[in-house]
Parts: structure tokens; C-alpha cells; sequence
């Protein structure tokens, strides 16, 4: 059974860091490509981010560039978000999914206010 569970998030005042993980198990976590997906209150799924098979290719949406960095163990079966410059507009609740997948976690919940 594939599980992916998030954890990390937080309340988090404007222009402060979080760091996200995305715990893996019940499939070959390094056979696949891992994104991230948020959905803020009220609005639709956005893509954030994603990450190859091996790391070595990383993947942003616009707004996120420069801030958020995205990086995975797979020897951990683990892929993190690391969440700088955090801004209100990034309160969100944020899944981690096997791309291409019908794959996703439960979901973490971040909320950049003061």
C-alpha cells in the first residue's frame, strides 16, 4: 500500500522559514518523481514543485523561485520543501504526490501570519 505522510507544517510569521518532509514507503521511492501541490483556503490545487527520480532535475513554480527549495533521500525514502521568505499568500495546506500519480498524502498545513 503506497503511504505518503506530510509533516513539518506550521504557523509561521511572514517572511520566516518552514521545512516540509514527505515520509514514502509502499512503492520504489526512487523509481519516480515527487511533487508538491498546494491548495490555499477557498482556491484550487497549484503545483509547487517538483523533483526527478534522483534529484538531479528541480522543477518551480514562478512565484515559488528563490524561496522554496526542494530536495529528497532516498536512501530515507523522504522528499522535503524546504520554505523560505514564507509570505501570508502561501498559507496553504501542502501535499506531497508521486507524479503522474494518483498518489497523495494527507497533507500538512502552513499559515504564514503575524
Amino acid at each position: 500500500e503506497v503511504q505518503l505522510v506530510e509533516s513539518g507544517g506550521g504557523l509561521v510569521q511572514p517572511g520566516g522559514s518552514l521545512r516540509l518532509s514527505c515520509a514514502a514507503s509502499g512503492f520504489t521511492f526512487d523509481d519516480y518523481a515527487m511533487s508538491w501541490v498546494r491548495q490555499a483556503p477557498g482556491k484550487g490545487l497549484e503545483w509547487v514543485s517538483a523533483i526527478s527520480w534522483n534529484g538531479g532535475s528541480t522543477y518551480y513554480a514562478e512565484s515559488m523561485k528563490g524561496r522554496f527549495t526542494i530536495s529528497r533521500d532516498n536512501a530515507k525514502n523522504t522528499v522535503y520543501l524546504q520554505m523560505n521568505s514564507l509570505k501570508p499568500e502561501d498559507t496553504a495546506v501542502y501535499y506531497c504526490r508521486v507524479s503522474g500519480s494518483p498518489y497523495w498524502g494527507q497533507g500538512t498545513q502552513v499559515t504564514v501570519s503575524s
